[in-house]
């Protein structure tokens, strides 16, 4: 795999430059320090073939101000695809990405030939992960059309057992410098696993602060024992699959008319007091006319739902080119549609990429004295917005009232710096002086002061799950949209950045697409530890 040099911002190119101050979003007098990849258009970088998975060079460039990647297989011919559909966008998101982590100190495959064909982690990948992903099962309760994880889809099992489940928690907890923290169980149907519960505990006794389970819902709208035990044991937040709020878009996602199946599971989690984060899988022509809805749904519910994922549909097989392009929808696809849907976002002045907010993760891990999570991921992977609602239809995006962009530059400024016990209160008090330097409330509602932004911001922060069910004026809601990889669109670079793992049964841990695209190492596991099955994924449900 290619290594670029570093690259400065400012010592880029002058047409470059030029492309850049056309985005009108920075008051900035320079630039963030970025990760080590090459910046603006055009640029080449390594993909794969998607017929033989050969490694090409590809490159990305900007056409009618969308950006395309083109390579060509000596094999299979031309290959191109859209990376964003504008230009702009994708450019301001490369522009504030913050400097790469600095690697594996326990690699477990220490002489990888090249990636990503002995993966697992090895010595290359720069990134330690802010989640870890195990799937419990290959069994679903849905027959979906559109799942990456093909649940269902052979006529062999794949269960992972208590011993299993214990190896690979132990396993990702071993991966130095930072100890993740964070996991998520997924599947197929995660919580029909007999040992759904136990796992949940099992991962807190272990050191896991946060638990997430990615369900589709059904198991917790008809069992609400199942969501009180769940946080009982642990459970944190569901990231619960919402492809829309009408059974118009399940019957065309799902196959079956689920809608009041997921608003009792989002009940049932507020019963419990279990947080929830809403995530739609996006088809152009499907399901994309719902966004605002669902983002209203959410904005209405914020007493229990503290974020959204949307997810851009990966196509996996043999995709004809017009149907990629009929279907194919980007992270700018997303930011132009909530901004014509809802009005609430602008794609140019509100969007970030995820990695935009590691100057405070590294912050608070000098103040805390240990090695905290950071997304560090490539610009490529994810972008998001917060806006903050009293519930009541006032919403206010995070950028109106506070000059962000100042504020991580100065905090990654303030993270570089050495901080001991006796002066650690001294850099809180800056810390707040930055936030307060930089807050523009001239033109906010009536009656939002700071300090009611400070009070939103802790438990974002925190993961505080107490304040469920609670009527409180204002709250955060982060938009997210992540676009998994797919062999059309496949970039090698953000593999080594990938900061969302999967640990399997045998001892490696994986980025999340090369488990899930590219090499697919999924299928490999799954042959290597299923065993011969007949029947329904309907069975099974604690």
């Amino acid at each position: 795999m290619k290594n670029p040099e570093a690259v400065d911002p400012d010592s880029l190119p002058e047409e470059i430059e030029i492309i850049h101050e056309t985005v009108p979003i920075s008051t900035s007098r320079r630039s963030p320090a970025t990760q080590a990849t090459p910046k603006g258009l055009p640029k080449t970088i390594v993909s794969l073939c998607p017929e033989c998975c050969r490694k090409l060079d590809a490159t990305l460039y900007e056409e009618d101000n969308k950006v395309y990647l083109t390579k060509t297989c000596p094999e299979h011919g031309v290959i191109r695809d859209c990376i964003s559909s504008d230009a702009k966008f994708y450019l301001k998101m490369e522009k504030w990405t913050f400097e790469d982590e600095k690697g594996i100190d326990t690699p477990i495959v220490t002489d990888p030939a090249s990636c990503p064909d002995t993966c697992g982690l090895c010595r290359n990948h720069l990134a330690t992960a802010c989640q870890l992903n195990i799937d419990l099962t290959n069994r679903c309760n849905l027959n979906c059309p559109c799942c990456f994880a093909n649940a269902n889809a052979s006529n062999t099992l794949y269960e992972v057992s208590r011993s299993q489940i214990e190896h690979m928690l132990q396993t990702s907890r071993n991966v130095r410098p930072r100890r993740n923290k964070t996991i998520q169980y997924a599947g197929g149907e995660p919580t029909i696993h007999p040992d759904f519960v136990w796992a949940v505990r099992r991962a807190k006794e272990i050191g896991f602060t946060y638990v997430m389970v990615a369900t589709n819902g059904l198991t917790f709208a008809r069992n609400r024992d199942l969501a009180y035990r769940s946080k009982e044991a642990g459970l944190d937040a569901l990231y619960l699959q919402f492809d829309g709020t009408t059974d118009e878009i399940y019957m065309r996602t799902r196959g079956r008319p689920i809608a009041e199946l997921k608003y009792r599971a989002i009940e049932n989690a507020r019963a419990a007091g279990i947080r929830v984060v809403l995530v739609p899988t996006l088809i152009k022509g499907v399901n994309d006319h719902g966004i605002g809805d669902i983002i209203k749904y959410a904005l209405g519910n914020l007493d229990v739902i503290n974020g959204i994922s949307f997810q851009p549909i990966s196509f996996t097989g043999r995709i004809p080119p017009e149907r990629r392009k009929n279907q194919r929808f980007t992270m700018a696809d997303l930011a132009w549609a909530v901004k014509e849907q809802t009005g609430y976002l602008d794609p140019y002045r509100d969007w970030y990429p995820l990695s935009f907010v590691s100057p405070l993760s590294k912050l608070m891990e000098k103040l805390g004295g240990k090695p905290t999570m950071t997304i560090s991921c490539h610009s490529d992977c994810g972008v998001g917005a917060y806006v903050i609602s009293d519930g009541e239809g006032t919403v206010v995006p995070i950028t109106q009232f506070v000059d962000i962009e100042n504020v991580m530059m100065e905090i990654n400024r303030m993270s570089k710096k050495m901080i001991s016990f006796l002066n650690r209160p001294i850099f809180l008090a800056q810390f707040y002086n930055v936030l307060r330097r930089h807050y523009l409330g001239d033109e906010l509602p009536e009656g939002f002061r700071f300090f009611d932004f400070l009070k939103a911001l802790a438990p974002t922060l925190l993961r505080r799950a107490s304040s469920i069910g609670k009527k409180y004026q204002w709250r955060f809601l982060i938009v997210l949209s992540m676009h998994f990889q797919d062999l059309y669109n496949y970039n090698l670079d953000r593999i080594r950045r990938c900061n969302v793992h999967y640990a399997a049964p045998n001892g490696r841990i994986y980025p999340f697409c090369t488990y899930n695209s590219g090499p697919m190492y999924r299928e490999a596991i799954e042959r290597e530890f299923a065993r011969p099955f007949e029947g329904t994924g309907e069975t099974g449900t604690p």
